[in-house]
């Protein structure tokens, strides 16, 4: 078993009332022994197993994201930049990248973000337009030309009026997908190639370069550091900030894939847990 497989171990299940008797294969995993198998796994690989019940949805990121920050404590001297920050500095520095760190690896194609627009309420925009309203009244008809009575304008009134429309970011949703234009896919279709050859082919998303969604902008993180802790240049930040940045994201798909093979070597048939 491995951790793809965890989460429907966390969802309920509809009782079902029939006479066939339950399975009995051997492949099948009981909730008692998948609970016991992840108690092992988090003895050895915490960490990874924490992020990913957060990226599921499934725990809180809370304790990922502590996690990934005392790890972060663990490896900031080998930043000099960080490192010679004051401690409540440095605190709250790392802190901010723990918790971008997590965001941007817990991000997926089926990931949804709230809809960006500042006056956006449940999926429509509050605006105001203003028409322009005209009286008009039936003017003389000249019957023995067979003319048809025309209408006379009267009177003219400026209107302001209040209304919703629909938010053109979200469509309405409140919530915007963080996947690209490839649909989560991480291919297009390649048209030069395909009219050179005759047949559909495709080629790497140069949007996401493969991935299927848009990561989490590095230039958020720095303006979040700047807003609340301590003022950072552009130069500043992609020389001494944002390696160790990167370096927290790939650590957490490193914990993850360890917990990964642990958990898949502990529920092999072949192991006695006794």
């Amino acid at each position: 078993m491995n951790l793809e497989s965890l989460p429907k171990y966390f969802s309920p299940k509809t009782a079902m009332f029939s006479d066939s008797p339950a399975a009995t294969a051997t492949d099948s995993y009981s909730i008692t022994d998948v609970m016991a198998s992840l108690g092992w796994a988090s003895a050895q690989a915490r960490m990874g197993i924490e992020l990913f019940l957060a990226k599921q949805g499934i725990n809180k990121p809370d304790e990922a994201v502590e996690s990934l920050y005392h790890y972060a404590l663990t490896q900031v001297h080998k930043h000099a930049a960080i490192s010679k920050l004051d401690e409540d500095i440095k605190g709250e520095v790392l802190q901010i990248l723990a918790n971008y760190a997590f965001q941007d690896y817990a991000r997926s194609a089926a990931s949804k973000k709230p809809c960006s627009e500042l006056h956006c309420e449940d999926g429509f925009i509050t605006v105001r337009k203003f028409s322009t309203k005209f009286g008009t009244s039936e003017g003389t008809s000249v019957k023995s030309l067979g003319l048809k009575p025309t209408r006379v304008v009267t009177s003219m009134r400026e209107l302001e009026e209040t209304c919703r429309v629909l938010c053109q970011v979200c469509k309405g949703k409140t919530t915007v997908s963080h996947s690209c234009r490839c649909n989560g896919r991480g291919q297009v279709l390649d048209e030069k190639q395909t009219k050179l050859i005759g047949i559909p082919t495709y080629k790497t998303c140069p949007k996401c370069s493969g991935r299927g969604y848009f990561r989490l902008p590095a230039e958020d993180v720095r303006r979040a550091i700047c807003d609340s802790v301590i003022e950072i240049s552009q130069p500043t930040w992609s020389r001494n900030f944002k390696p160790f940045y990167e370096s927290l994201i790939e650590e957490c798909f490193t914990e993850e894939a360890l917990a990964d093979s642990v958990l898949s070597k502990i529920t092999k048939r072949e192991i006695n847990f006794t």
